[in-house]
């Protein structure tokens, strides 16, 4: 009875409470999500969201947007996340045998320190191209890049320019190789050549010239300043003995023995400063020789290696040449016997389908003569022979033209013939007629065409007469 009154008098009812509580409870979850859905980029590190990120200014729909050193909330379910790696990568690249612009293959030994760009544009390029990709394929990427503009710098600069102006040299690899990694989002650290080497020695030999080089003027200056220290020492020797002797002099004035004693003195002393002064000339001759000497053996070498440097520029140009003519040999070689199969297969084809219209033509006449044939034995009553019969005689006047124009074309200028005029042969005909008459016979008799045909001649056209003589008719 209370609880009824107390909602009759404006209490809340349960119904409200439970309402109030889902309600906190959604909002609560919200806010979760919303805190779970808003990430941090370290500093180390580069976040990259795609899926519907919007338009950049020129209206164009963005693939992703690229945050360094901040936050961002990510929309559920349209948008997602991923980090690439900011850790510099380290990438031995051991180039061998490239060309000079000299045409000289050297081996350029090197390590280059890359990472991945956090400038603008070259940020978004990295998201497009490295985003999925393992530390070890972008470092195959990379070192794919380096090779290629390594050996482009190295084709375009002399060997001298590559081992003395070191700076220029790394400030070209830096330019080129650069540009280039900053079209797939990266950057270049650093570049550190170890070392240069060529198949030819050529750079070898131009450090034993410079070694000897050097080598020479130390010995010369080592030699002037002897020279100049025995110079000194003979001065001041020769000064000393110069005020001894004038001391002594005046010591022993007057007395004849010291004056013969120091006379004696000053000869020996002279004798021996003589000695001296060619044992320090003849020194100093032989050092001088020698310098000259090993100079000599430094500029002898380095000709010798400048020779050895030309006879290998000038074998490599002969032997370049002759695999681009034996190239080009085979090539126009090749093509030619292409040209040939090609005019062979074409007369084959043409051949083939010029038979072929042939042997069709050939089975349309046959055909056609089969039903002409078929049509002329139907009209002979059913017989093959009678319609064989009737074509032997319808070409019968063309068969008698063929066999006498046999000898038609017998050209006979003169006959002379000897008759007596006597009774002739034992069948009563002169040697003029039987003459005519051989000439007669060699015309086919009708008698034998019409038996060829299988017909008969008729009686008032001739008889035949057998063997014996006796005469028959013609069936």
């Amino acid at each position: 009875m209370p609880r009824n009154v107390l909602l009759e008098n404006g209490g809340i009812s349960p119904s409200l409470v439970w309402l109030f509580i889902v309600i906190a409870i959604v909002v609560f979850m919200l806010f979760i999500v919303i805190i779970s859905r808003y990430k941090k980029c370290p500093s180390d590190k580069i976040m990259v969201i795609y899926g519907k990120v919007g338009s950049s200014k020129d209206g164009t729909q963005r693939s992703s947007r690229c945050i360094h050193g901040g936050a961002a909330f990510v929309w559920p379910v349209i948008q997602g996340y991923e980090f690439l790696d900011l850790t510099p990568i380290s990438i031995q690249v051991d180039l061998t045998n490239a060309l000079s612009h000299q045409n000289i293959r050297v081996d350029v030994p090197s390590r280059f320190t890359v990472g991945i760009s956090t400038e603008v544009g070259v940020m978004q390029n990295a998201a497009e191209r490295l985003l999925g990709l393992k530390l070890v394929e972008i470092q195959e990427l990379a070192k794919d890049i380096i090779f290629g503009q390594l050996r482009l710098v190295i084709a375009t600069m002399n060997i001298e320019e590559i081992n003395s102006d070191r700076d220029k040299f790394l400030d070209a690899v830096s330019s080129n190789v650069e540009s280039e990694l900053k079209k797939i989002g990266l950057r270049l650290i650093n570049v550190n050549v170890t070392d240069i080497n060529d198949e030819s020695g050529y750079i070898a030999a131009l450090g034993k010239e410079a070694a000897a080089k050097a080598i020479n003027e130390a010995k010369v200056s080592v030699a002037r300043a002897d020279r100049d220290g025995a110079v000194g020492a003979a001065d001041a020797e020769r000064e000393q003995r110069i005020k001894v002797a004038k001391f002594n002099s005046e010591a022993i004035i007057g007395e004849n023995e010291a004056k013969i004693i120091i006379a004696e003195s000053e000869a020996k002393r002279r004798e021996r400063e003589a000695e001296f002064l060619k044992r320090a000339t003849a020194a100093e001759n032989i050092q001088a020789a020698k310098a000259k000497e090993e100079s000599y053996a430094a500029e002898r070498d380095a000709e010798n290696a400048r020779a050895a440097l030309e006879m290998a520029r000038q074998e490599a140009d002969i032997i370049v040449k002759a695999e681009i003519k034996k190239r080009e040999v085979e090539l126009e070689a090749e093509a030619q016997a292409e040209q040939i199969r090609r005019i062979a297969r074409g007369e084959a084809d043409a051949t083939l389908m010029k038979m072929e219209a042939q042997a069709k033509g050939m089975r349309e006449i046959l055909i056609k003569q089969a039903e002409g044939f078929e049509q002329l034995v139907k009209a002979a009553g059913g017989e093959a022979n009678d319609a064989i019969r009737y074509m032997v005689a319808e070409k019968l006047e063309e068969l008698i033209k063929i066999q006498v124009e046999a000898i038609q074309n017998l050209k006979i200028d003169k006959i002379t013939v000897w008759d007596s005029g006597g009774a002739g042969s034992a069948d009563g005909k002169t040697t003029t007629a039987n003459f005519l008459s051989g000439i007669i016979k060699a015309v086919p008799p009708l008698s034998e065409m019409f038996d060829m045909a299988g017909m008969k001649l008729p009686d008032y056209l001739g008889k035949k007469t057998d063997d014996t003589g006796t005469e028959t008719k013609t069936e």
